[in-house]
């Protein structure tokens, strides 16, 4: 079962008071891109993968959608889901992603917001989120950059040049990295680029977008601490289409 570390105090609390949890999508700053990827919501039904907050299953429902589905393991998640803003239209189901069960040709987008890299088998998922969705239906994700999740220590640390640099170790090593953020023992699933496309490829979608995200100099300017998010890719963004 994926670890439901969400759920721990320390990690729920940590979490609540990132940006991107108090200002939503707006707070996210690879949400421009993402919603670039996304096809006209009007009349879609939408798969949510991960869906903590709710804020994308809102964002779906005010945008058109017919229907809006959000799984998540975490409980204290999908009940801050629903103390935020509860809507009709969208419903959240608590699950694991490593083990759900998907109707058939159920969907027309699935959608996934950093969540993806706490599962130890994404290709599982990937086969079913295939056969959830309709033809030509899209699936749409962002989850950690290898590179950045790659190390057994991850973080800035400078060099004997004083020269600032993040650690890569280990990169063909597949498999969990345990570190502490946020709350102590936060188990990770690295995977090489390479991996991530090719189970997609097994899976039967077709690739129409790959991003390694990276800041706008507008978005720099109003928020200069991303500057460093031009030293290494922290988000890899993909889009594919059934």
């Amino acid at each position: 079962m994926t670890q439901n570390i969400y759920d721990d105090p320390r990690f729920f609390d940590g979490y609540s008071r990132l940006r991107r949890s108090v200002d939503g999508l707006e707070g996210a700053p690879e949400w421009p891109s993402m919603r670039a990827l996304l096809p006209d919501m009007r009349g879609i039904r939408v798969l949510d993968l991960g869906c903590g907050y709710g804020w994308f299953c809102r964002w779906a429902h005010q945008q058109g959608a017919s229907s809006v589905l959000g799984l998540d393991v975490s409980r204290k998640m999908l009940q801050r889901a629903s103390e935020i803003q509860p809507t009709e239209g969208i419903e959240y189901i608590r699950t694991d992603l490593q083990s759900v069960n998907l109707p058939v040709a159920s969907f027309d987008l699935a959608y996934s917001s950093l969540a993806l890299h706490y599962l130890s088998d994404p290709g599982l998922l990937f086969e079913r989120v295939y056969a959830a969705l309709s033809k030509g239906g899209r699936f749409v994700f962002s989850t950690e950059h290898p590179i950045y999740m790659a190390a057994h220590n991850p973080g800035w640390f400078t060099d004997g040049a004083g020269r600032r640099t993040w650690p890569i170790d280990d990169y063909f090593n597949e498999g969990p990295r345990v570190t502490d953020w946020l709350a102590p023992g936060v188990v990770k699933y690295h995977r090489t680029l390479g991996t991530t496309l090719n189970l997609l490829l097994r899976a039967g979608f077709l690739l129409t977008h790959v991003e390694e995200w990276r800041p706008t100099q507008s978005q720099i300017e109003a928020a200069p601490e991303l500057l460093e998010e031009l030293d290494r890719p922290m988000f890899l963004l993909v889009a594919a289409e059934k």
